[in-house]
């Protein structure tokens, strides 16, 4: 049996922190890997790289210096390919810096009124900060934006995000662990704990 591994997620966001360790306990349920709440006095860190792996990062190192534990992090952004790959790193903070998930939506929407190539891709980057240094994944799922919002369950873009190896489907409208299987942040944590696995990393 597997010596037990204990990472500090570094995100304080409640719904991807959840999904994370949703993702990880479906997919290697053997591997007595562990995610700890992230630390409540440490502060929020600047999300102000230029791309998804600096972000991710910035918010690793953080953590893993504030607690001196190996910190787990990830940043994801939408990419549209008829405005060319934005909102990306700016996915978050789409419509300003104050930006509800709908107010992300609402201008997304907005943009890609009366546009045809409505494809679109998420992208997530998994980064482990550790005292031996990094460990690093991605995960990409392509998609279209549907025309209106469908769905109540997820967060952010999921209401009007169809993966293309689903079934027309958004994943707000599917149960969790149909959007956990094929999902972007789904692919980058099993991706990321795998290459933990193979390297024994943990502590």
């Amino acid at each position: 049996m597997s010596r037990v591994r204990r990472f500090v997620l570094a995100t304080a966001n409640p719904d991807k922190a959840a999904e994370m360790r949703a993702i990880v306990a479906e997919a290697v349920p053997d591997a007595e890997l562990v995610l700890r709440p992230r630390p409540p006095e440490v502060p929020d860190v600047a999300e102000d790289a230029p791309d998804l792996v600096g972000n991710a990062r910035l918010k690793a190192d953080a953590i893993h210096a504030a607690s001196g534990l190996a910190a787990v992090a990830d940043d994801t952004g939408l990419e549209v390919d008829a405005l060319g790959g934005a909102p990306g790193v700016h996915s978050a903070r789409f419509a300003g810096d104050d930006a509800t998930d709908a107010d992300n939506v609402t201008k997304l929407l907005r943009l890609l009124d009366g546009v045809e190539d409505r494809r679109a891709r998420f992208r997530t980057v998994a980064y482990v900060a550790h005292d031996g240094g990094a460990v690093v994944a991605e995960g990409v799922c392509e998609g279209v934006i549907v025309t209106e919002p469908r769905g109540a369950g997820g967060f952010g873009y999921d209401p009007v995000f169809a993966p293309t190896d689903g079934d027309g489907r958004t994943f707000a409208e599917m149960a969790a662990e149909e959007k956990h299987a094929m999902s972007h942040r789904g692919r980058a944590v099993r991706a990321l704990a795998a290459a933990l696995e193979a390297r024994g990393l943990g502590g």
